[in-house]
């Protein structure tokens, strides 16, 4: 195998595989180890990896300047889809035509759009993802905020506290969090909480979506206490522990079953 080629296929095996010692790689690579040791040396001397004791590993990706803090879009996306899409399903029927809600950028809040697609609403929501795909599938009325689009969040936020969300109001605010515990909704970004409390002034109800891992997610912001909270919208994996804190604090509890579940019951 000619360099270039070999040295590719290195970075493309440890893009796989995260690391890997000199012996792996003069198996994949079917070279030699003083052969693997000067691609290791040539490709960390361009900082196309990292020199590790008897290996190499990948290059940590580099973080957006633009991004914000916390998991990208299409992570979560991966993470409970089942459980994720149960909840955006019962969330939805929760919409009565005619009214006006507010639906945060989220993964869970996201699969709502599938569900809302026959609705009659003014939806305000800071997801450029459902608003596209409401626009293109529904007859749904959308409003979105000013500001700056975050590609890894697929959420649109604005630093200014005067933009057009102070105009609008909605019986029902949708929401997804970081996290929570017995102290409230947590986050992990500044700019997100910003906006968020933005849109939380703007609803009477607040409804948060989130699947029962979300309970043992710590973060280090606090959006809002749980008594701003009307109801909460999770799958039945959650614990009986974290029902009851939900409860204690005022909070209505719905706890659905994941969609895999559902489907034999939806053929009965």
């Amino acid at each position: 195998m000619i360099n270039h080629k070999r040295r590719k296929r290195m970075l493309s095996l440890l893009t796989e595989h995260a690391n890997a010692s000199v012996e792996q790689l003069c198996q994949w690579l079917n070279a030699s180890a003083a052969t693997v040791r000067r691609d290791i040396f040539w490709l960390a001397e361009r900082n196309m990896l990292n020199r590790i004791r008897g290996g190499a590993e990948r290059l940590a990706p580099k973080r957006n300047a633009f991004s914000l803090s916390g998991e990208t879009f299409q992570n979560s996306l991966e993470r409970f889809p089942a459980e994720k899409r149960a909840i955006a399903r019962h969330a939805a029927g929760m919409c009565e035509d005619g009214e006006t809600v507010i639906i945060n950028g989220g993964t869970t809040t996201f699969m709502m759009a599938e569900f809302l697609a026959h609705k009659q609403l003014k939806i305000l929501t800071n997801s450029f993802l459902m608003a596209e795909r409401l626009l293109t599938t529904s007859e749904n009325q959308i409003i979105v905020p000013g500001g700056q689009v975050y590609r890894e969040q697929n959420v649109i936020l604005s630093p200014f506290d005067n933009d057009i969300t102070q105009h609008h109001y909605a019986g029902k605010m949708f929401m997804g969090v970081y996290g929570l515990s017995m102290l409230g909704l947590m986050e992990v970004d500044p700019l997100l909480i910003q906006a968020e409390k933005r849109l939380l002034g703007q609803a009477e109800q607040l409804i948060v979506l989130v699947d029962s891992s979300k309970f043992s997610r710590k973060a280090g912001l606090i959006l809002c206490g749980l008594n701003r909270v009307s109801c909460l919208i999770t799958d039945t994996g959650v614990s009986d522990a974290a029902v009851q804190m939900m409860e204690q604090a005022g909070v209505k509890v719905a706890a659905v079953a994941p969609e895999s579940e559902l489907e034999p019951m939806l053929e009965d």
